[in-house]
């Protein structure tokens, strides 16, 4: 299994950059793809972006795509979601997901979320 926890949120002013963490625990890490998602309040929770297992390839959502970047370090254990550029639409609670090999989202494994608010 995989555990994980998210941080790295807050308050933001539109056009700031944030830089949220996601640090894993559990043996499937190195064989998940791990991915971001993000849920603004009364909203379904809607894909952000995806780094494969390797870190060498990765895949966004058209309303990130140019701003955001997500990396992993296999060493650590960690996902990181970089965030340039913050609208006030980026406004949502990101979680962290983790689908191994052979899975996909609905059946992986996800963080409680952070907290990302971009004021205007």
């Amino acid at each position: 299994q995989v555990q994980l926890l998210e941080s790295g949120g807050g308050l933001v002013q539109a056009g700031d950059s944030l830089t949220l963490s996601c640090a894993a625990s559990g043996d499937a890490f190195d064989w998940s793809t791990m991915g971001w998602f993000r849920q603004a309040h009364g909203g379904e929770r809607v894909f952000v972006a995806y780094v494969i297992p390797s870190g060498q390839s990765t895949y966004y959502a058209d309303f990130v795509k140019g701003r955001f970047t997500i990396s992993r370090d296999n060493s650590k254990k960690r996902v990181y979601l970089q965030m340039n550029n913050l609208k006030v639409e980026d406004t949502a609670v990101y979680f962290c997901a983790a689908a191994p090999k052979g899975s996909m989202w609905d059946t992986g494994y996800w963080g409680r979320g952070t907290q990302v608010t971009v004021s205007s």
